[in-house]
């Protein structure tokens, strides 16, 4: 692992040469609902003394539903929480708290950024990795990868890891006690699987890519289809289709197509803002946003109508579930022209995945398409409205 400026981060790990030895998917899943008990005994069989890893928020319910669980079949477990992010500080803080109890596996319990403490807390520690998601909010439950932040949230790198976690358990009574907020971000980061891959390797030939670039199309129908009647019916069987592509299918898009179909501009965009806004938004809100950008700076700078009419659609399904569609909706109404630039140029950094766009892009470009994701299909010249006068009120 290696350690970045907070204005420098580096994106993935992994190259070209990763679609050699692809991290497909966990060994093994089991989902359904009150799962947790049958799959004790899967944990037993990784290790006797587990050590969890969760959030402030979902250690209570570790200690209520799991912990129980896990003393039944014998097993001796210690808690400990990541803290407000999966930072390097937190990381060497739960290598000590590993160590002190011998601990021979891990479990991550809780949202993405517990779940991704615990997978590389797992490889530095050559343990077994369990992951359990509390919510539907990322595929991290299911992919080879960890991201990395500053103690004050701002995104640093990311870590491609040797294997997919060696058991996943989706249990959909867990989901469905986490505020619909996250379900919603799950979808926003999940359905950006089709609007990246199809623009980094719509065009490549080879047969696991083209199967990644056809399951993340299923994905986007899936959740544009599915999403809205879920929301209304947490529990039922449309919403556990639609849990089960944001936390699996979406993690499947990357597993077969490796880091050239996870991420291009959408999470670039991501990577960037969380330099400017700290906690105020999640992960799937920031890339739900992220997916306007991309597809406004094709329109605007390959004249691309079929962007065009996406970025409308996406306004639609965005409104029908509540995604953020402009700055405003992530707490960024009163930001700065200063601000805006510094998250382009992190976005923009030389090894940023939004350089898997098949043009480039400017800073002024990219500030350009960040304050008009909302512009009707005919706008013109959007670039002469990067300005403080034109942010504060209009575009935002």
């Amino acid at each position: 692992m290696h350690n970045n400026s907070t204005t420098q981060p580096s994106l993935s790990t992994q190259n070209s040469s990763s679609l050699l030895t692809l991290t497909v998917a966990p060994a093994k899943v089991i989902r359904g609902s009150e799962v947790l008990q049958a799959a004790a005994a899967e944990i037993a069989r990784l290790g006797s003394r587990p050590l969890i890893v969760a959030g402030e928020s979902t250690l209570a319910i570790s200690q209520q539903n799991l912990q129980p669980v896990l003393e039944r079949q014998q097993l001796k477990t210690v808690q400990a929480t990541y803290g407000a992010d999966c930072c390097e500080a937190s990381l060497k803080s739960l290598q000590k708290a590993a160590k002190e109890h011998t601990a021979d596996v891990i479990i991550g319990f809780g949202g993405g950024k517990a779940l991704d403490t615990a997978k590389l807390l797992a490889q530095q520690l050559q343990l077994p990795v369990v992951t359990i998601p509390t919510s539907g909010a990322t595929c991290a439950a299911w992919s080879a990868l960890s991201n990395v932040y500053s103690e004050e949230g701002a995104f640093l790198y990311d870590v491609g890891l040797s294997r997919c976690p060696d058991l996943l358990i989706l249990d959909y009574d867990l989901i469905k006690t986490a505020p619909q907020r996250t379900l919603v971000a799950g979808i926003g980061d999940a359905i950006a699987k089709w609007y990246e891959a199809s623009v980094s390797s719509g065009h490549l030939q080879d047969t696991l890519t083209i199967a990644a670039v056809q399951q993340a199309r299923v994905l986007r129908d899936i959740l544009l289809q599915k999403s809205t009647a879920a929301l209304k019916e947490p529990g039922s069987e449309v919403w556990r289709e639609v849990v089960d592509a944001s936390v699996l299918l979406a993690g499947v898009v990357g597993g077969l197509g490796g880091a050239q179909c996870r991420t291009v501009a959408a999470h670039a965009v991501h990577n960037g803002l969380t330099h400017i806004s700290g906690h105020g938004s999640i992960h799937g809100e920031k890339v739900a946003f992220g997916i306007l950008v991309q597809l406004r700076l094709e329109e605007m700078l390959q004249g691309n109508q079929l962007a065009a009419s996406s970025r409308q659609q996406l306004l639609k399904f965005y409104t029908e579930i509540g995604l953020p569609q402009k700055l405003s909706d992530l707490g960024l109404g009163n930001i700065t022209l200063g601000e805006l630039q510094t998250a382009a140029e992190i976005a923009l950094v030389p090894n940023s995945d939004i350089h898997r766009l098949p043009f480039k892009v400017a800073p002024e470009q990219l500030m350009a398409a960040m304050v008009s994701t909302t512009a009707p299909i005919d706008s013109r010249d959007i670039t002469n409205r990067v300005s403080p006068k034109g942010m504060s009120d209009e575009v935002l």
